[in-house]
């Protein structure tokens, strides 16, 4: 798709949809934020983002959705608005217990998950700890394990990120280097976002550096053999974040599981082909509304 056209679509995802509010709430002593979408009468659907994302990563998607569902999109702890861990806990069961406190604070039933990267392994723990309360997980790009190859890599983008960039405009020509399949306004919501001046006037993410002393090897199978509820995988086909093996023994875990490769996309395809990301989203949904 040309790039001309990837950002009409876009713009046409996000025009004339319901519009967010910017809201707040406490959890485990953290005050987190979050975007909402839609009405409370509607079946919630929350969405998790990936490691030093933002809840505004979800600004082409949501809107989609908030027709049908009551829309959520958090600020994890640690990054975008919401407060930072004093004791620097990140591990995905630190994020997990914000979700569990999340739902049993607004009350919220059957619902809809759905997780990015980091937010994908925050669901498929709440999913198998909490059967419950969730109707069906939608995962991106994850499985139930995390390597020390990629725990390292991301320590290193924090280490060599930390002096910023001179201007927004700096940091998305920074972000379309590794992103290129990506549209540029998604870059552009990302930067604005996910992003705050520093006191020399440098743009730094709006992200504790402590973040990387959680983002460690993790094995989650304990959780994900106890999901209980329909579960779909869509991966990138030129991601190595899932590789055969792993897809292969989620089919021999999880009965019910469904996997979808989209060719050629990387670790977040709902970035890079949106308009093919949320059809196999919207198919699951209708087989799986109950």
């Amino acid at each position: 798709m040309k790039p001309a056209l990837l950002a009409l679509t876009f713009a046409s995802l996000c025009a004339a949809q319901p519009a967010y509010q910017d809201r707040f709430l406490e959890v485990n002593g953290l005050r987190l934020h979050y975007l909402d979408w839609g009405s409370p009468t509607k079946p919630p659907f929350i969405m998790l983002h990936g490691i030093s994302r933002v809840a505004h990563q979800f600004d082409h998607l949501a809107p989609h959705f908030a027709a049908d569902y009551h829309v959520i999109a958090i600020d994890m702890r640690g990054h975008g608005d919401s407060a930072w861990s004093p004791e620097g806990a990140y591990v995905v069961e630190d994020y997990e217990k914000d979700l569990e406190a999340f739902i049993v604070k607004l009350d919220l039933r059957n619902v809809t998950l759905l997780g990015n990267s980091t937010g994908g392994r925050v669901v498929q723990v709440y999913a198998g700890l909490h059967p419950e309360r969730v109707a069906r997980i939608v995962v991106e790009d994850v499985g139930p394990e995390r390597t020390n190859e990629i725990a390292s890599a991301f320590t290193r983008q924090v280490e060599n990120e930390a002096n910023g960039w001179a201007s927004e405009d700096e940091l998305v020509a920074f972000l379309k280097k590794s992103n290129a399949k990506t549209p540029e306004p998604i870059l552009r919501a990302y930067a604005h976002f996910a992003s705050k001046p520093r006191d020399d006037g440098r743009i730094v993410w709006k992200r504790d550096p402590n973040l990387a002393k959680g983002f460690v090897p993790t094995e989650l199978w304990r959780f994900v053999s106890q999901i209980k509820c329909p579960v779909i995988y869509i991966l990138g086909g030129a991601s190595r974040i899932v590789p055969p093996e792993t897809q292969q023994k989620l089919k021999e875990t999880l009965p019910q599981v469904q996997i979808v490769i989209m060719p050629g996309l990387g670790h977040y395809p709902d970035q890079e082909a949106t308009a093919d990301f949320l059809p196999i989203v919207d198919k699951f949904l209708a087989a799986t509304n109950r």
